[in-house]
């Protein structure tokens, strides 16, 4: 039976109901691509036949399995280099000079996917910041999949992810190769932890942060979350610190937020 509007209709508040996440109801062709394997796994005839497995609301794995399946944001290492030249040139000098009886820094990579940006800020400190060594730096990366928390976690990629925007140098310096997979190096990772998180939810108390990356998510939500999950960060950041967003998006809310701009990027201090 083909799949229709009322199907895609379920799916789109499924999705919504349980990560929060808003999708286009001019694209159903997005849960035929992304679903498509899950389908396939599970042995289901189409889309018609996962929601009638999910109406029964009998199996949370699948549950978890289709949000996980709709919500994975592209991802690459250096990904839009404007906000790691910022990071490089001004943001992070000035957080150093600021921190230096503490020595110590602490950053969020907000739906970091499988790592790659955790990652990338960490070979950005060590490569250009030498005189920090000693520090105690932490890098915490969350996301809402299990499964991409797995894969941060590992450390390992293949050859076309390594391939998308990482220097030679850095591949050189900061991996090991392993027959077709690339692994980050023990140094490396140290700096990044991973865990699973849902951006809508409450942060825990003691989550306090020197710089937040949240990029190309909140487009994702709706308004009233967006407003909650920035009221979050807010919260989350220290006074002098920084959020960066994706390069379309803005927090709605510029009583909580100083926008700041530089020759390619913006970026957002807590008022």
């Amino acid at each position: 039976m083909p799949s229709t509007e009322t199907d895609y209709s379920f799916l789109r508040k499924f999705i919504q109901s349980r990560s929060e996440n808003i999708l286009d109801p001019s694209r159903n062709d997005i849960f035929d691509a992304r679903l498509y394997r899950l389908l396939q796994v599970h042995g289901m005839s189409g889309i018609d036949d996962l929601v009638r497995r999910l109406r029964l609301a009998a199996d949370p794995m699948l549950d978890q399995a289709v949000v996980e399946a709709m919500t994975i944001n592209e991802t690459s290492f250096f990904r839009d280099q404007a906000p790691f030249e910022l990071l490089r040139n001004e943001l992070l000098p000035r957080l150093i000079e600021r921190r230096g009886l503490q020595r110590s820094l602490r950053f969020w990579s907000a739906a970091c996917s499988s790592g790659q940006e955790a990652y990338s800020l960490a070979m950005l400190i060590r490569y250009h910041f030498p005189q920090i060594a000693e520090w105690k730096i932490e890098i915490v990366g969350t996301d809402i999949h299990a499964d991409m928390i797995r894969r941060a976690q590992s450390g390992r990629y293949q050859r076309m992810e390594i391939n998308r925007g990482l220097p030679a140098r850095l591949l050189l310096k900061y991996f090991t190769r392993d027959d077709d997979e690339w692994e980050v190096t023990p140094e490396l990772r140290s700096l990044c932890h991973f865990q699973q998180r849902n951006l809508s939810h409450t942060l825990p108390a003691l989550d306090v942060y020197d710089g937040i990356l949240m990029r190309n998510v909140l487009f994702y939500f709706s308004d009233a979350t967006r407003k909650r999950v920035l009221q979050n960060v807010h919260v989350a950041l220290q006074s002098d610190g920084f959020l960066i967003l994706g390069s379309s998006e803005q927090p709605a809310q510029l009583d909580l937020w100083q926008p700041a701009l530089d020759d390619k990027t913006c970026y957002y201090s807590p008022r």
